[in-house]
């Protein structure tokens, strides 16, 4: 299932559903993967943060404005405050695959979190962000200085590592069609919001945005996406998607045909 915290409506409750800070989203079957990665600075004291953020130069980003590209220098991490990034893959023809939206609480710019050397793929801005970029070099002295904030990064890694992993599995193992009804079922988890249609993902996701998650081209889901809504199955409204027959979708997301 797609990585995710928060309260979605099929629980029950009318009222939209809340991202925890720590949440995150990305393709994956493994259920100990749902809630999150600890947040890298909920384990420090109050003066062991301060002496972090310190080090840390601030940065406000637009939506769309990139972070780090893949190939490029690398150097330290970038904490996330606010907002929630995209980290991807290109390949060298141009094809990309999403492999997670970070949220508040996450950090990004591994896996090299104190050498200099590039970075192995690219993150952006997926809405406003404000992060912290703390460089490698006193990174590294603040993980020798603080032993939770060390504990912390190698959990984080860690994480990452599983969910990478764990989205590699997806990909190999579920078909497109599958995995596209297992993203709409999740993101209607994460961001769904009572409707007279049904369940509206109260968040904007372009076409674009869903062929970068599941591993196809944009024009294969806006097809798939209006044969859905052929049959009433979802219901494009304005720059949302409503969820009409969530039964429908669990049906798809079993099957092995594209």
């Amino acid at each position: 299932m797609l990585l995710q915290a928060g309260n979605g409506v099929r629980g029950g409750s009318p009222a939209a559903a809340v991202t925890k800070p720590t949440s995150s989203l990305l393709l994956t079957e493994n259920e100990q993967l749902i809630g999150g990665p600890p947040s890298l600075m909920d384990r420090l004291t109050m003066r062991e943060r301060e002496i972090v953020l310190k080090q840390g130069r601030r940065k406000v980003l637009s939506r769309g404005q990139t972070i780090f590209n893949q190939g490029a220098k690398h150097d330290g991490i970038f904490l996330i405050e606010s907002g929630r990034i995209r980290v991807f893959y290109s390949s060298p023809l141009g094809r990309e695959i999403t492999l997670a939206y970070w949220h508040a609480g996450n950090f990004v710019g591994g896996p090299e979190v104190f050498d200099s050397g590039i970075h192995q793929w690219s993150g952006v801005a997926s809405t406003n962000c404000s992060v912290v970029q703390l460089p490698g070099k006193e990174l590294r002295t603040l993980a020798t200085e603080i032993p939770n904030l060390a504990i912390g990064l190698i959990e984080g890694l860690a994480f990452k590592g599983k969910c990478y992993s764990a989205l590699a599995q997806m990909l190999g193992t579920r078909s497109i069609t599958q995995r596209l009804a297992h993203l709409l079922l999740q993101l209607m988890d994460l961001y769904g919001v009572e409707d007279p249609d049904g369940v509206v993902i109260a968040t904007a996701f372009t076409h674009a945005d869903l062929a970068h998650m599941v591993g196809a081209t944009r024009q294969w889901v806006t097809i798939s996406l209006k044969r859905m809504q052929e049959k009433r199955i979802v219901l494009a409204k304005r720059t949302q998607i409503v969820i009409c027959l969530p039964n429908i979708l669990e049906e798809m997301r079993g099957q092995a045909s594209d």
